[in-house]
């Protein structure tokens, strides 16, 4: 029998002493497991949210301030006789595509790492990781023997790899943290801190530009933005960027201090001593827990061998995803999120060329330019995305991941190819073509963009959950490399030398509408993850579809057999896949 500890009170109650004379070290971990699934809303729910949450503002801040930020650079860096104060198509896709390319490094890179060492370990490091290159960023400046596109592409590059680690560490310690009741709605109000970086580079865009209104009135256009106007906005595009460190340097502190999740402890560490001391330490707030060390290591060696959960190996990754049951659903997140991110970064890294297209981009002076592609982003934000992330956040544990993923992406096919085959005639009517952009934009997040999110975070096994959520949003990344490589110089076919026309636009829409079609076909893998536990979709829970026998979790359990539930006699009585 485990000896039992003092303290506990009404406020926080001792669950370590709850199980103190459970020697069996499954029931402990089942038990202590449930005491975090079935806990009540609290605090301490609340202080993991905010945590994860301002990361992702962070993160969603850099991504998508650089679509205000290239049109300053034109500015500042290319005013000659050919390109007029325009960023040029190529490099303009080219610092776009570097934030995605380290990010596609950063989620696999930090998933599996996440895996191998630990989510507490990790967790604070990628933030690190943007901070430092979002401030590089915000002080570069071009030379003889270095381009300023070559340098913001290098620190992109790195910013990116932080803000892929931030995709998996913030969902897996945000749904092991979680109440099963609301764990949906807690990784979507994470992830609907996207919409409000989004809200805050606009903000941020509208605020400098405000501040230099006299220099930027004295420019009719961004071939005559010299002097004084270009000093000013090559001090905006560095404050817009920059800005992007500030909340970063505002979560660090409770990142690098929050606790390790009781579920790794149990199933990867296999520390059931320090699992269920973990478990009463996130309920305080605490770091981590503090069990008897000479306990610890009594519990460890009496455990070993005798905890049901599969350790983790390269063997037993391989051989859990070969099993269709289980490797369909890593394809439909990933395929899911890959043709997702195909639109989703298609349109929201080139706002401005669809603000362009009705007129909204347009001025008859610096001022008026920037200053309305600024309200034409916070009207694309608050209209349609904002309200977007919320409504998932309330309906996500009643409607379901799998029920809103179907609305969206059915909506979005809808809208693109309305879009797409109507363009011509929405031109003409401003207001119709801005009113579906907006709808879009709401249906990208009621519908796939938060929900390609959530479902990684919750549908596989704790041991591979951070790796397995790396892989899904790599694939959206890659998606989204896609998006900006291929389609981006795609919309300016058969447009004029040196402009930013976007004349096959119409057709890209239509393109993006056969992806939403592809996203709704893979929604039909994933399984619907509302209300049930991480270890019943992770099949360690007897009696439900997905269980896997311990011992013989790769056998296919054949039907009317009834076979034993000792590990031991399933362990011998089956055949490997």
């Amino acid at each position: 029998m485990v000896q039992q500890t003092a303290g506990g009170n009404a406020a926080f109650h001792n669950f370590h002493n709850d199980y103190a004379h459970i020697e069996d070290p499954n029931e402990r971990r089942r038990l202590a497991l449930a005491e975090i699934d079935k806990a009540p809303f609290g605090w301490y729910h609340m202080r993991a949210v905010v945590v994860a949450g301002i990361g992702f503002f962070t993160d969603a801040y850099d991504i998508f301030a650089i679509n205000l930020v290239t049109s300053m650079l034109g500015v500042v860096y290319w005013q000659n006789a050919t390109s007029s104060g325009i960023l040029p198509s190529n490099s303009d896709t080219a610092i776009k595509v570097a934030t995605s390319g380290g990010t596609i490094l950063g989620q696999v890179g930090f998933g599996i790492l996440a895996d191998v060492v630990g989510r507490k370990k990790m967790y604070g490091l990628e933030l690190i990781l943007i901070i430092f290159a979002t401030l590089a960023q915000s002080l570069s400046a071009a030379s003889p023997a270095m381009s300023v596109v070559g340098l913001i592409i290098f620190w992109r590059v790195l910013m990116g790899i932080g803000i892929g680690g931030d995709y998996p560490l913030s969902a897996i310690i945000t749904s092991e943290f979680a109440t099963t009741k609301w764990r949906g709605a807690m990784m979507g109000a994470v992830f609907a801190m996207q919409g409000m970086g989004q809200l805050g580079a606009a903000l941020i865009a509208l605020i400098v530009t405000a501040g230099f209104k006299e220099s930027l009135l004295s420019a009719s256009g961004p071939s005559s933005c010299d002097g004084v106007c270009q000093v000013a906005v090559d001090k905006m595009w560095r404050v817009v960027i920059g800005f992007g460190a500030v909340p970063g340097c505002i979560a660090l502190y409770y990142r690098l201090t929050i606790p390790e999740t009781p579920r790794y402890t149990f199933d990867v560490a296999r520390d059931v001593e320090k699992g269920s001391e973990d478990v009463k330490a996130y309920f305080q707030g605490k770091s981590e827990g503090r069990p008897d060390e000479i306990r610890r290591v009594t519990a460890i060696a009496d455990s070993e061998g005798r905890l049901e959960t599969p350790r983790a190996s390269f063997r037993d990754f391989v051989a859990h995803f070969r099993q269709w049951k289980f490797g369909k659903v890593l394809l439909g997140t990933a395929g899911s999120w890959f043709f997702l991110d195909v639109a989703f970064y298609g349109l929201g890294l080139n706002n401005s060329i669809i603000l362009g297209a009705i007129g909204y981009s347009k001025g008859d002076s610096m001022y008026e330019i920037f200053r309305r592609n600024a309200v034409g982003n916070l009207i694309l934000v608050c209209a349609g995305a904002i309200p977007g992330y919320w409504v998932t956040v309330c309906t996500v544990d009643t409607l379901g991941r799998r029920t809103i993923q179907f609305i969206g992406f059915t909506m979005l096919t809808i809208l693109f190819v309305i879009i797409g085959f109507a363009y011509n005639v929405l031109l003409k009517h401003n207001g119709a073509l801005l009113a579906l952009y907006v709808l879009a934009q709401f249906f990208f997040n009621f519908g796939p963009n938060a929900t390609t999110f959530i479902v990684p975070g919750e549908c596989f096994p704790t041991r591979y959950r951070s790796t397995s959520h790396g892989i899904s949003a790599a694939s959206g990344k890659l998606g989204a490399i896609i998006a900006q490589v291929v389609f981006g110089p795609l919309r300016q076919r058969g447009a004029r030398p040196g402009s930013n026309d976007s004349p096959w636009l119409n057709h890209v829409m239509e393109i993006f509408a056969l992806f939403m079609l592809c996203g709704l076909f893979t929604t039909f893998l994933i399984p619907e993850t509302k209300r049930k536990t991480l270890e019943n979709l992770a099949g360690e829970v007897k009696g439900t579809v997905n269980y896997c026998e311990p011992g013989g979790r790769y056998t296919k359990r054949r039907g009317g057999g009834g076979g034993s539930s000792d590990p031991d006699s399933v362990g011998s009585g089956g055949s490997g896949v």
